[in-house]
């Protein structure tokens, strides 16, 4: 079985996350873009 690999969306939106964690700093914008990332996933794979 082949490994999903997340999208380019998922993989920013995780590094935003990260330094958001790390340094405070852009914590809504990460949020923002994990919520995005998320629903374009579930529209992806209809779920």
């Amino acid at each position: 079985m082949a490994e999903k690999q997340p999208s380019k969306q998922k993989q920013e939106a995780a590094a935003a996350q990260s330094l958001a964690d790390r340094t405070g700093i852009g914590k809504e914008e990460a949020r923002r873009m994990q919520s995005e990332a998320d629903k374009s996933e579930v529209i992806k794979h209809g779920q």
